[in-house]
């Protein structure tokens, strides 16, 4: 069974003190069209998200075909890793595709790959423009939950932290040329790049 772990407590200091997660793009919450693209590859939806955000974030999702979970932030404000490692225990899939909330143009098809990627390994990490995105990438969850508890314990908030202690196969960007859609990587950090996105949906 595969998950889809999405991670939404962040604080959007960006986005001008809004929740970019349940704001509308083009009409739609955006963490809905980040769960409807991967409803596809994966069986169930992981949502971490803080307390206060579940049920605005319920109501984004309603009626969404596959199961939901919500795994309430317990180490709030630590970051994406911590985000990433409360999504990750939440689920026994056999492996988890992580993603942030703010892409909404992610590529399913990428995720089937990575995927087949991943199946050798404990993480499946693709590296477009030579960096490692840890929130786009396959993990075997308890593996990658335990690495990101150790990294966090010993003081590191940076998603990409855990990578260390897990055997990844690295997605080159080759790979990425080959099998990804331009733009599945966008995140809409700002209100400026979420109303130029939202341009993107209209007929």
């Amino acid at each position: 069974m595969h998950a889809g772990v999405v991670v939404a407590g962040g604080r959007s200091t960006r986005f001008d003190g809004a929740d970019k997660a349940v704001a509308e793009l083009a009409g739609t919450p955006m963490i809905r069209r980040v769960a409807d693209r991967i409803a596809g590859p994966v069986d169930e939806l992981v949502v971490n998200c803080r307390a206060d955000q579940r049920e605005r974030i319920a109501d984004a999702l309603a009626g969404y075909p596959l199961p939901v979970t919500y795994a309430l932030d317990d180490r709030p404000d630590e970051g994406p890793l911590a985000g990433l490692a409360c999504g990750l225990r939440a689920t026994d899939a056999e492996r988890a595709f992580v993603v942030a909330c703010d892409v909404p143009f992610v590529d399913p098809a990428f995720v089937r790959y990575l995927f087949d990627r991943a199946a050798a390994h404990e993480a499946a990490v693709p590296k477009p423009g030579g960096y490692r995105e840890a929130l786009h990438a396959v993990y075997r969850p308890d593996a990658a939950a335990d690495a990101a508890v150790r990294a966090l314990d010993s003081g590191e908030r940076r998603a990409v932290a855990l990578l260390d202690g897990l055997d990844v196969a690295s997605v080159t960007a080759e790979e990425i040329d080959a099998h990804a859609t331009t733009g599945s990587f966008e995140s809409l950090n700002t209100r400026t790049a979420f109303d130029a996105a939202a341009e993107r949906f209209e007929p």
